[in-house]
């Protein structure tokens, strides 16, 4: 694993402010603090798109415009092709024909996919099954991807005895997997974070760029000045910034059940699952996980969510993971917040090590100027638009239409767990 380096992070809530000069520099299992040099403001080339039933903005800093879309292009490429893969909203995607084939019968995996299941084997061990990608039918008995039900106990019981990655043989030589019960998968707790492992794989060596997928940020190369200025969301509201961090590698994903829950029958069905239960999990929480491999932040921050704080950060400790809980106060959802970091997140993030040790954090915050929430397709599709205005489908029914925004200076800020937004002053 590459050194990695982050900048000191400025705890907005808590009325941080970034130090004159930066401090001697350390190293610590993947995180680093080093003095900066100044350097000429590249050009600053940004595109919004749809994919994975989420949107996508993606920021490189290149040389000229010319050279930003050439890039922005190809990166668009590697995450339209881990759609074609992984993706559970497309029915002509290869996990979808591995979902449809007979119980019984073995299925060739292609190289990326090959390559891809003995990690989701190994996180599936390490967790104790608290990730899962076998939950494809619990996301259908819950209707999670139609609105939202209760399945009759019945229904579920069956559908429980379908579930889990225990239900899939793989045999490495021959790349082929073969399911033993109905079991599906769904990837919606790593889909992402392996389209943007694909992507530092991808773009090694290239220009900096940073990605906000869903919520899940990822950067690469080595930015203009600091690094990329990241805002980690309020639990109870993603508009609503709890923490400001400076990213320059790895990837920080979070998980909450705040906006994405719905209400039915008198009870609310979250879009996090319990893959051990079978049930939908609705906690005030939040859960962000950083990680020098998106694939592995974007399980962690489910797995670890699926735990709960007290057995998540039980768990990042015992593994070395760098995991923050962040938790509103019972008596109101939108003030102080409680904060509850492993001891790797605090040595790779100080700001959030001063606010762990007073337990709370304030939500007294400079205001933002955020982009308008962008709206999905209508009937599916791809689309590529400027981030903040309407989208428009592409002429090509792929990417064709290239809508990008270039700007000198600073890189923007993203936060996790909300729309891409920028903070007035870091």
């Amino acid at each position: 694993m590459r050194a990695a380096t982050v900048a000191a992070a400025v705890c907005l809530a808590c009325g941080g402010t970034a130090p004159a000069t930066a401090e001697a520099p350390w190293r610590i299992a993947g995180f680093a603090e080093a003095r900066q040099t100044p350097a000429a403001a590249p050009i600053q080339v940004e595109r919004t798109v749809h994919l994975m039933g989420t949107w996508a903005t993606l920021v490189v800093q290149a040389a000229d415009r010319s050279a930003g879309l050439q890039t922005l292009e190809r990166m668009v490429g590697v995450i339209e092709r881990t759609e074609a893969s992984l993706s559970t909203w497309r029915a002509d995607s290869v996990l979808g024909a591995l979902n449809r084939q007979p119980a019984g019968e073995p299925f060739r995996l292609p190289p990326a996919l090959c390559g891809l299941w003995p990690r989701l084997a190994r996180w599936h061990r390490l967790t104790g099954g608290a990730f899962d990608p076998a939950v494809g039918r619990l996301v259908e008995a819950w209707g999670l991807r139609a609105g939202g039900s209760v399945p009759a106990p019945g229904v579920l019981r069956a559908v429980r005895a379908a579930t889990g990655f225990e239900h899939f043989r793989f045999d490495a030589e021959t790349c082929r997997v073969t399911r033993t019960a109905d079991a599906t998968l769904d990837a919606g707790a790593f889909g992402k974070g392996e389209a943007l492992r694909r992507l530092v794989d991808a773009s090694a060596g290239g220009y900096p760029w940073m990605v906000d997928f869903g919520g899940q940020i990822a950067v690469g190369g080595k930015p203009a000045g600091a690094g990329w200025p990241v805002a980690i969301a309020h639990p109870a509201g993603r508009q609503q910034p709890a923490l400001a961090l400076t990213l320059t590698t790895g990837s920080l994903a979070t998980s909450a059940a705040s906006e994405r829950s719905v209400v039915v029958d008198g009870r609310p069905v979250a879009h996090i699952l319990d893959p051990r239960t079978g049930q939908p999990i609705h906690r005030p929480e939040s859960v962000t996980v950083w990680h020098e491999d998106p694939l592995a932040a974007d399980i962690l921050s489910t797995a670890l969510y699926v735990m709960g704080a007290g057995e998540g950060l039980d768990y990042a400790d015992r593994h070395g993971i760098a995991a923050l809980f962040l938790t509103p106060r019972p008596d109101s959802d939108t003030g102080p917040l409680t904060v509850r970091a492993s001891r790797m997140f605090e040595a790779g993030f100080p700001a959030v090590a001063r606010a762990a040790a007073h337990r709370s954090l304030s939500t007294s915050f400079p205001p933002l100027v955020c982009r308008r929430p962008l709206p999905l397709p209508a009937g599916g599709g791809s689309t590529s638009a400027f981030a903040g205005r309407a989208p428009r489908p592409s002429r090509k029914g792929g990417y064709g239409a290239l809508n990008a925004h270039s700007s000198p200076g600073k890189p923007p800020p993203a936060m996790a767990t909300t729309r891409y937004c920028s903070p007035s002053r870091l």
